[in-house]
């Protein structure tokens, strides 16, 4: 791979299809988050690079699809191998794209998107089958798994390479072919992913990415009548829009949405350990990932208490520069993100909420390149009423709101009162109380006395409004292929 080849000013994507990168006639500008300038040219793509890739995956399907799950495990390994070996590369692209810090695109963003497809190649090779002997009848029944066909994928801007490879890799380790779309602001390291495919192994056709928009290269590929299957990461708003487009095909839809995330804090918990984690799970990644903390109920006799101290903890989590490796937080996706999240914070205000930290408090010292970036620091709020946007829509920024709650009835109900149902986190050292209080909660994932502790082989995804169907080991195997009952009488 060429070497800073993500680092270069004005560097043009060309969409991968077939194989072969395809150069597009119009182009998308893409910013550093961080400065503020434009720095990327992303292919404007639509409905003609569309059906092209998707005539390509069509077109690779018979050959991948009658591959053994080792032959293709083999392949997915080998493209493990080469994000690795291009490791500190993919993290400096990954950072300067998207504004993360350099730290955690290089602990968490591409470590894990390298493992996305170790998990995959090594889990498909050991699903088993369901059978059922019925002796009165003389038959036999047992079921088989077949890949589905042509998979489209859309990922999101917060964790690109993380989430685009999520969706890849249980899509090929499987036997389908995929046509990808990831974010337009977040297109680079989707693009040196390709690169990677032929040194891979990776036959032509079977991953093409396509770049470009929700409303034109997303459409396309959702309303495409050759793809039966599509997997979104995004917004719950994008996510209606692809179900109404898809319906008339009867697609498989796996919709991983938004979050509106509570914390409840009971009094026995052990403070230190809950608020180190809970400023993480506020303000990770910018507050920019779906499983984030921004509801913190606290119970009354420690509220005093725990507010002081989080407030402190808070104000230490420095944001800045992405690349000075002692910053917690970099820079928010755009422009326009800043000014949304921004305004949550000048609602709380005219609703009488009180700004402890944060936006409109505490100035941000940056660097004379940074000074365009689209920063904002930790931000803590108390006095919002539950009924507020505030405490209602996902924020998706680095703001969390605090309130004081009496029962455990009451923490359960206020948790549960949003359209959200995404993730939630319960602190206690009351070994019934976490398991009562987890089970009744509307939430896929439920975390106590930890957050973001994952393991791939169980489901992931949210109730409500934050989704349909679940990804992980077993639930992406049986998403990406459709089961057929066979019955041999003998």
């Amino acid at each position: 791979m060429q070497k800073n080849s993500a680092a270069s000013p004005n560097l043009v994507l060309e969409n991968f299809i077939g194989g072969k990168f395809v150069s597009c006639q119009q182009h998308i500008d893409s910013y550093d988050p961080s400065t503020g300038e434009v720095y990327c040219k992303v292919p404007d793509s639509g409905k003609e690079e569309v059906d092209t890739a998707v005539a390509a995956a069509k077109n690779a399907f018979p050959e991948w699809s009658s591959r053994s799950p080792q032959q293709r495990a083999d392949v997915l390994n080998k493209l493990a191998d080469l994000i690795e070996a291009d490791m500190e590369e993919f993290v400096q692209a990954e950072s300067r794209d998207q504004g993360k810090t350099i730290i955690f695109a290089r602990t968490v963003d591409i470590p894990r998107a390298a493992y996305n497809f170790r998990f995959f190649a090594s889990s498909v090779l050991h699903h088993t089958n369901d059978c059922s002997h019925m002796d009165h009848t003389g038959c036999l029944n047992y079921t088989v798994r077949c890949p589905v066909g042509v998979a489209g994928l859309i990922s999101p801007w917060n964790l690109p390479l993380y989430l685009l490879t999520w969706k890849i890799a249980p899509a090929i380790a499987t036997g389908n072919t995929v046509v990808a779309k990831p974010s337009e602001m977040t297109s680079v390291t989707a693009w040196m992913l390709c690169k990677l495919m032929q040194r891979a192994g990776v036959p032509p056709g079977v991953v093409n990415i396509v770049f470009g928009t929700g409303p034109k290269a997303g459409d396309a590929l959702v309303g495409h009548p050759d793809v039966p299957l599509i997997s979104f990461t995004g917004s719950t708003k994008t996510a209606q829009r692809i179900t109404e487009r898809s319906a008339p095909f009867c697609k498989k839809l796996s919709l991983e949405l938004g979050g509106k995330n509570p914390a409840i804090i009971f009094a026995d918990a052990d403070l230190d350990k809950c608020i180190e984690t809970t400023v993480r799970s506020s303000f990770s990644n910018q507050g920019e990932i779906c499983l984030c903390t921004s509801r913190i109920y606290v119970e009354r006799s420690i509220y005093a208490q725990f507010l002081e101290k989080f407030v402190a903890a808070a104000k230490k989590w420095k944001t800045g520069a992405p690349s000075d490796p002692s910053n917690h937080n970099g820079a928010l996706i755009s422009k326009e993100h800043l000014e949304k999240v921004r305004s949550f914070v000048t609602l709380a205000k005219s609703e009488g909420g009180v700004i402890h930290c944060g936006e409109g408090v505490d100035r941000l010292d940056l660097p004379e390149r940074n000074k365009s970036g689209f920063f904002m620091p930790a931000t803590v709020i108390t006095g919002i009423s539950d009924t507020s946007d505030i405490m209602q829509e996902e924020i998706f920024g680095p703001v969390t709101c605090i309130s004081p709650f009496d029962t455990e009835e009451e923490a359960v109900s206020r948790g549960n009162g949003v359209r959200y149902g995404l993730a939630a986190t319960v602190w206690s050292r009351d070994v019934g109380r976490v398991h009562r209080v987890a089970q009744r909660l509307q939430a896929g994932l439920v975390w106590t006395n930890c957050w973001l502790v994952r393991d791939l082989n169980l489901p992931f995804g949210g109730m409500k409004n934050s989704g349909v169907g679940r990804e992980g080991g077993k639930d992406s195997y049986h998403f990406f292929t459709e089961v057929k009952s066979i019955t041999i009488k003998h």
